[in-house]
């Protein structure tokens, strides 16, 4: 775990400094679930991507909110939310960065994948200045996980085709080249067709998790062409059994994992902690002078 702040937070006039701790890093392992064995399953997020697929009740939700959660406890993380439902990532509003929660809106999505496109390509530029190829702990600028509820609604749902098409390709350009700059792109779909995830885009994601679905054929499209006929297919799942799912890196084989599950009470007092957290920072931030870290000096 990569050292952070102390973090001292005033409850009021007249009361002592609270210190508030622990806070996690996005260069952690983020833990997941368990395997088949009852073994905790952590995977590396940092330079990757993950897709989740699978039908409605499957855990979709459970593994995205479990991934966000420690995203938002990562305070050398930044948060940007797009969910069309605003109900699956809405706990987490507070700790995104401002203006980056999106609910059902086709243009205000567009235009967020635009800014982060831009800021992409920005870090490009002044990673080539430095001579460097990625970003690392402690650097100028911080990583940026972008979990996206729902894929199809903003690409296959709703508004114009045009506009379905600009949103695909902005995020197929944040996938394939975002994850040297620190974006890292967590996406969850319930139609895992076809039309929704394209190999190409799929392909890109190191990490695929595939929940229940409903044919081989779906569970292919998540893990990988050829894996139900050798016997990895979340067809098999049952559908009483949610929060299990095959789990696939790049170049590996499908494990069988049970997602972490957070009720909406306990997703909703970490967000609140995170929130607090973040808002310290910021505060501190704001009167303290930086560490050549790029963090806040320890209190």
């Amino acid at each position: 775990m990569i050292a952070m702040p102390t973090l001292v937070a005033n409850t009021g006039p007249g009361s002592q400094p609270v210190t508030l701790g622990p806070v996690l890093s996005i260069f952690d392992p983020v833990h997941i679930g368990i395997d088949e064995f009852g073994q905790p399953v952590r995977v590396p997020l940092i330079y990757r991507n993950m897709l989740i697929g699978g039908e409605p009740g499957s855990g979709k939700s459970a593994l995205l909110n479990a991934i966000v959660a420690h995203a938002a406890l990562s305070l050398d993380c930044k948060l940007i939310l797009l969910d069309g439902k605003r109900v699956e990532l809405g706990q987490w509003r507070r700790c995104a960065e401002a203006g980056a929660f999106v609910g059902p809106n086709m243009d205000q999505a567009r235009k967020l994948l635009t800014r982060l496109q831009t800021m992409m390509d920005n870090r490009y530029t002044f990673l080539e200045e430095c001579e460097r190829r990625k970003v690392i702990p402690g650097d100028a600028f911080t990583p940026y996980l972008v979990a996206i509820d729902e894929i199809a609604y903003f690409s296959a749902t709703v508004g114009k085709k045009q506009d379905r098409e600009e949103f695909a390709a902005l995020l197929r350009d944040l996938v394939a080249r975002g994850r040297a700059v620190g974006i890292i792109v967590i996406a969850a779909t319930q139609r895992p067709s076809s039309d929704i995830i394209p190999t190409s885009l799929r392909d890109l994601f190191a990490w695929r998790f595939a929940g229940r679905c409903t044919s081989h054929s779906s569970s292919d499209i998540v893990l990988g062409h050829g894996w139900a006929q050798q016997g990895w297919t979340a067809n098999s799942i049952s559908p009483t059994n949610p929060g299990v799912g095959l789990l696939i890196a790049e170049g590996g084989t499908p494990q069988l994992v049970k997602s972490a599950y957070l009720d909406d009470a306990t997703c909703a007092a970490i967000a609140r902690y995170a929130a607090t957290l973040r808002n310290t920072v910021n505060q501190q931030a704001a009167t303290t002078p930086a560490d050549p870290a790029g963090g806040v000096s320890a209190a």
